[in-house]
């Protein structure tokens, strides 16, 4: 029997063109399936197969748990007994005892055949993916096999892949037999069915078709350095010429458009406006919104976002139908974008005038003249009023050195009583909210300052509340919060 073993083996390996190993393990699998059927209960059961003779052994096996944790014991057994068997054996360790092996030739049932050549069949898939994974072909050519669901499956060579319908060009009409190209997005390994997942509505989609349609961009003369789609609408890419001596936008359109026509037509009539990427925020943003004309731009670093100012005429065409030119211009460039009337923007900056007059007014005890003149030099808080170097603020003309140094000192000592009266609040918050997991120092004096100083107040909050009342994410304010409330479940 045991030359018959090697024999099926080595047929298998062949014919499927894979490992021996995995025949070997899908074997060993199907043959202690067989051996299973002897017991009445669903008994743990190991086969080994000597990959050399062919000869193979059986094995009745129990997991090895702690004594009060046996559930399963047709699978498991406590860790006393098993020490009675072996005095060395440990936890999670398996404990075996030797089974008469059944005989190869009566195996026969067509489960354990199922059983060897799903085992194989998945072992051969995998080795078709593998070799298509290594070959990185984030670009899928092939024809649609059948339709499930409105998914396409699509066949490229030996690989099945999924097209979902929600990663199909709206409106696009694909049918049985027709050819499709599109973006491998992920892989699923998990799947039953295709692994691969395509898709022809990312952003990656667009800038694959552009590599193949300009020579350049793979010689590496240009760079795409991000897109932003309205699928089966409208589309932006960033280009960025790597040589002088080359246009980025006239190449990427080609001679009379040719190039990005053929991009438009695989996109179902997309357009596509190419834009020169700038590595300067505000320049980037003001390509991407062409052609309206900016009237100006203000850079918020820290919110990562702009204020963008143009003229009544060319309001709309900034914004675009339905926000749509904001929107991908947006996504293009990585910042959030606010476009507003010139209207708006004094409208807004007199607001904020306003906040950073009344806070220098109350804080600093100084009449409106001497706050408007520090909001308008760009002070926006008392730390910048205590702590920008003296010779900044001596350049202020309508301020004298004496008015300077009060204006500090002012700021300092509101600082300093700020920060006492802070430290008080946090430590007249109750024990069980200084303590409770997750909270730091920064956020107990934000919660203090808002008045919530016990663990209950902190546990009638909703999520919005608390990430409204302080600076703090959605989903750490979600879990204070649940921790909070933990005792109410207990």
């Amino acid at each position: 029997m045991s030359r018959e073993v090697l024999l099926l083996v080595d047929a298998l390996a062949r014919e499927k063109n894979v490992e021996k190993d995995v025949v070997f393990a899908a074997l060993e699998l199907a043959l202690g399936s067989a051996t299973k059927k002897r017991f009445r209960e669903d008994a743990g059961v190991r086969v080994a197969i000597d990959h050399e003779t062919g000869n193979y052994q059986s094995f009745r096996r129990w997991q090895v748990v702690e004594d009060d944790s046996v559930e399963d014991p047709a699978r498991q057994i406590s860790i006393t007994e098993a020490q009675k068997r072996d005095d060395k054996i440990q936890l999670e360790e398996f404990i075996e005892e030797p089974l008469e092996p059944i005989e190869f030739g009566r195996i026969g049932a067509q489960a354990a055949k199922q059983v060897i050549f799903q085992k194989i069949r998945d072992a051969e898939r995998e080795q078709i993916l593998n070799d298509f994974l290594e070959r990185k072909e984030y670009m899928v050519t092939g024809t649609i096999k059948r339709m499930e669901r409105g998914n396409a499956i699509i066949e490229s060579g030996k690989v099945e892949a999924a097209l979902p319908r929600d990663q199909m060009i709206p409106k696009e009409n694909l049918r049985v037999g027709d050819r499709v190209r599109a973006y491998l997005s992920k892989v699923d390994r998990t799947a039953r069915g295709p692994q691969l997942i395509l898709s022809r509505i990312a952003p990656d989609f667009l800038m694959k078709l552009f590599e193949l349609e300009v020579p350049e961009i793979e010689e590496g003369l240009l760079e795409v350095k991000s897109a932003a789609r309205d699928p089966g609408s409208r589309a932006k890419i960033a280009v960025k010429s790597n040589d002088q001596r080359v246009d980025p936008i006239g190449t990427c359109v080609g001679m009379r458009g040719s190039r990005v026509q053929a991009v438009t037509s695989e996109l179902a009539g997309e357009r596509v406006d190419i834009i020169l990427w700038s590595d300067d925020p505000a320049t980037f943003v003001i390509n991407a919104l062409a052609p309206a004309e900016i009237s100006s731009i203000v850079v918020d670093e820290e919110k990562h976002c702009m204020d963008i100012v143009v003229d009544e005429e060319n309001l709309a065409q900034a914004i675009g139908r339905g926000g749509q030119n904001v929107r991908l211009a947006s996504e293009l460039t990585g910042w959030e974008l606010n476009i507003m009337s010139m209207e708006e923007s004094v409208a807004k900056n007199e607001e904020e005038l306003s906040v950073i007059r009344k806070l220098f007014m109350e804080k600093l005890d100084v009449d409106e003249e001497v706050a408007d003149i520090l909001a308008q030099e760009s002070f926006t808080t008392l730390e910048e009023v205590a702590y920008v170097p003296l010779s900044e603020m001596l350049e202020i003309e309508s301020l004298d050195e004496k008015t300077v140094n009060e204006l500090r000192n002012r700021a300092r000592n509101m600082l300093l009583t700020e920060a006492i009266v802070s430290e008080e609040n946090v430590e007249n918050m109750a024990e069980d909210l200084r303590s409770l997991e997750g909270m730091d120092n920064d956020t107990a004096r934000e919660l203090a300052a808002k008045g919530i100083k016990t663990q209950e107040n902190l546990a009638d909050l909703a999520v919005d509340d608390l990430v409204e009342m302080i600076e703090i994410d959605t989903e750490r304010a979600k879990e204070l919060i649940m921790t909070a409330r933990a005792p109410w479940f207990t």
